[in-house]
């Protein structure tokens, strides 16, 4: 088949494509019109660039990028995934075990959300906000965060190659990591002058839950009269694991409302728990993602506990894989989390109820100063003396 031909069958696939997914997602009549027209310009364009183009255009590349950017145009989950990917998706638990403990978003590059605390990543001094230009020299310009995160995994002890750039830096850093098995998500505990209990979340797990009662249940033990929980750079773990640790602390009230288009909001609620009862503070960056904004998003809608640091990320939705016929698919966000009032959370993030930004520091250094928990820590003293 020559490439004019392959051109002229692409152009008709196309727009059955298209019309399928966006048909099916948008569902109304006005919208396909919308997409209709849109379509007929992108038919006009392609063949603009077939025909004038300065040199032979290789046609499955372009319609590569074509669908690539229009995945991007919605969120930085959502992506257009080539036929590998999806077997990839499909794998399921065939995932390599090793891991750098590194969490992905999308902008221009990716970016890293959160280094996992004692991961190999944070031992190197990766940070929340930081560019992941290339992994192993291929460059992240067009690659979608499915891609980044599988191409992080791999066997443990073998090595990944990141060319991160921080901030304003004018030069790139070429990071070796180490893969190592993932650390389990361990809630740890201690207590702190003043009867003030401190948790550490590092990771949610469908044990989370039940480590914090524990753990709570022996600072108060030892005379913890308020809880501290800290969520700073927590962004690993399933979202159900986020709510049923918020249950440990709620007796009654709605967790969440979760959104799909066409639907009615759905409030999720809680029908027992109620196990931690200590006032609770929460510490947040933005690196606060996922499973832990929605434990703070519980806790905080039901007035159990208030927020110092950073506002999150806003990073609290669902993605679902559609397949397409050639194999390839979509990773498509098709729904989202509000907070128990019904407000945004997904894209909003939570704003902290004291504002206590975390310092930057330079590539390779760590942080010799905590003002976010000397924040929180000064504020429970304050309410100690009224």
């Amino acid at each position: 088949m020559t490439p004019r031909s392959r051109l002229y069958v692409l152009l008709v696939s196309i727009p059955l494509v298209a019309f399928a997914v966006i048909g099916g997602f948008l569902g109304k009549a006005s919208a396909r019109e919308t997409s209709y027209q849109h379509l007929r310009v992108f038919e006009d364009v392609v063949s603009l660039v077939s025909n004038n183009y300065v040199e032979p255009v290789e046609t499955e590349r372009v319609m590569d990028g074509a669908l690539k950017g229009l995945a991007d145009g919605l969120d930085a989950d959502s992506a257009w995934l080539t036929p590998a990917e999806v077997k990839a998706i499909e794998a399921g638990n065939g995932a390599p075990a090793g891991s750098v403990g590194l969490e992905f978003t999308r902008q221009f590059y990716l970016r890293v959300i959160a280094a996992r605390e004692g991961s190999p990543a944070d031992r190197a001094g990766l940070r929340t906000g930081d560019f992941v230009r290339a992994i192993d020299g291929r460059s992240t310009r067009s690659m979608s965060v499915v891609e980044g995160m599988r191409l992080l995994r791999g066997a443990p002890g073998s090595k990944v190659v990141l060319t991160v750039l921080r901030g304003n830096a004018a030069e790139p850093h070429e990071v070796a990591l180490v893969r190592e098995p993932a650390a389990p998500a361990t809630v740890t505990g201690r207590v702190l002058e003043g009867g003030i209990g401190y948790l550490r979340v590092p990771a949610f797990s469908s044990s989370s839950g039940g480590q914090l009662r524990a753990e709570a249940a022996s600072l108060a033990a030892a005379g913890a009269r308020h809880l501290i929980v800290d969520l700073r750079h927590t962004a690993e773990g399933p979202l159900d694991a986020g709510l049923g640790a918020a249950r440990q602390f709620l007796a009654k009230g709605t967790l969440a409302q979760i959104e799909t288009r066409g639907r009615t909001a759905s409030p999720i609620g809680v029908s027992e728990g109620g196990a931690i009862t200590l006032p609770t503070t929460l510490l947040t960056t933005t690196g606060t993602s996922g499973a832990a904004e929605l434990f703070a998003s519980a806790l905080v809608g039901n007035d159990r506990a208030d927020i110092v640091g950073e506002r999150t990320l806003g990073r609290v939705a669902v993605q679902t894989l559609v397949k397409l016929p050639d194999a390839s698919g979509l990773w498509l966000t098709t729904s989202r989390y509000l907070t128990p009032e019904g407000k945004a959370l997904h894209g909003e993030g939570l704003e902290p109820t004291l504002a206590v930004e975390e310092p930057d520091v330079e590539f390779g250094e760590r942080l010799t100063t905590d003002p976010i928990l000397d924040a929180a820590l000064a504020r429970l003293r304050e309410k100690a003396a009224a």
